[in-house]
């Protein structure tokens, strides 16, 4: 998929402060002005029965073959929570009228949430903490610009196999389908062969196209796999995957189809919105048990002994009126995960998140949400993220 940044962005002024911010607020707030926006059409559902969220009955058999060596390729590799989290897919429960309402509130002009009284983002950072991926060196945003060119998908499918039937049933079109490379890491796993990199990089295709790039019927595009590969050649891939969730949310509330991580959009919500921390630390939150934070819970601070503050919250009608009066006071800016993480703020609108491999740009502008970021805890970069700046294609020193 190739995503442009929006015309909408030509409109966006240069970031003056928290002042100029908050005054145009209320010009964003009309979410019903944006032409075609779901905002103004409770009746469209974009989410529930896509196939593209549904269980996937192979996934988990073939990971619990994979041998050791392989998984400890997947874990130096930065996929450790991907991992645990495709291993407990199968077991995780959506909450789809939560998932729907929170994107009525997706501006496309800002990409951020707006809600009555302040905006709110996914942050890179939070992001590359809720999946444990590497984060970037930061200092280097300013100066240089990691893409992936579009490289020859069968050279990547090659050094996992050969075979001729094998790479013909792995492919189709522009797109790469994952049950065929789950089918040949399973046949791999049993005949104990011993070329784990290669089962490791086809099972990084498996779970990452899963949990973080989840396209139609198993499949993965020809970009997104070059993107999977690049891991194993030490590409930090936050930045991906934040501007494809971005490029997904813009792509949903203007009626078009939802892509990107819906596992990190709900990690996101449940942190700062979801739930809280009980008093009575004996009481177990039933509804936790199967919530996407109860597999990623030990990194983020949390457990299944908490209070779900939206548990009386039921259906979407519900949920609209919930998000639409979200007060400051009831969004956690800073969940316990974020305590003393440093947030990087770009001294113009438009950080650029690249799609790297989709040839694509998507503005982050973190700097409209001041509150979320918290002032006193943001670093500036002394340079703009802003041309000129140094491209660096995969696998330059």
């Amino acid at each position: 998929m190739k995503r442009r940044l929006s015309a909408f962005q030509e409109d966006i002024p240069p970031y003056s402060g928290p002042k100029a911010t908050k005054d145009s607020y209320a010009d964003l707030k009309q979410l019903s002005a944006i032409p075609g926006h779901i905002y103004t059409r409770p009746e469209l559902q974009i989410l529930p029965g896509q196939r593209r969220f549904s269980k996937v009955p192979w996934l988990v058999p073939m990971l619990e073959l994979l041998q050791p060596t392989s998984i400890g390729h997947l874990k130096e590799w930065g996929l450790s929570t991907v991992f645990v989290l495709a291993k407990n897919y199968n077991k995780m429960v959506h909450v789809w009228e939560s998932v729907m309402a929170m994107m009525e509130l997706w501006h496309p002009q800002t990409n951020t949430f707006v809600f009555p009284g302040f905006e709110a983002t996914i942050l890179l950072e939070e992001l590359e903490i809720m999946l444990g991926l590497p984060c970037y060196q930061r200092g280097e945003e300013p100066t240089i610009s990691y893409t992936v060119e579009q490289i020859n998908s069968w050279s990547i499918l090659a050094y996992i196999t050969t075979r001729k039937t094998d790479l013909y049933s792995m492919t189709s079109g522009m797109h790469i389908h994952l049950f065929p490379i789950a089918q040949w890491i399973t046949s791999q796993c049993k005949r104990k062969t011993t070329n784990y990199a290669a089962i490791a990089k086809a099972a990084a295709i498996c779970i990452c196209g899963i949990i973080l790039f989840p396209e139609y019927d198993g499949t993965i595009s020809f970009g997104n796999l070059s993107i999977i590969d690049s891991i194993s050649e030490g590409m930090k891939i936050g930045q991906v995957v934040l501007g494809f969730l971005y490029a997904g949310l813009t792509s949903a509330v203007l009626g078009g189809p939802f892509y990107g991580s819906v596992i990190t959009l709900e990690l996101w919500m449940g942190m700062h919105i979801q739930f809280r921390s009980a008093g009575d630390l004996t009481t177990e939150c039933k509804m936790m048990l199967n919530h996407l934070l109860a597999y990623v819970g030990g990194r983020l601070h949390m457990s299944t002994r908490v209070w779900c503050k939206t548990a009386q919250v039921k259906g979407i009608q519900a949920w609209r009126e919930y998000l639409r009066k979200l007060t400051v006071a009831e969004f956690d800016m800073r969940p316990r995960f974020m305590h003393g993480q440093i947030i990087h703020l770009p001294q113009r609108t438009g950080l650029v998140l690249r799609l790297l491999g989709n040839e694509g740009l998507v503005s982050y502008n973190l700097d409209r949400c001041y509150l979320q970021c918290g002032a006193a805890r943001t670093m500036v970069p002394i340079l703009s993220h802003f041309p000129p700046i140094q491209e660096r294609k995969r696998g330059d020193a």
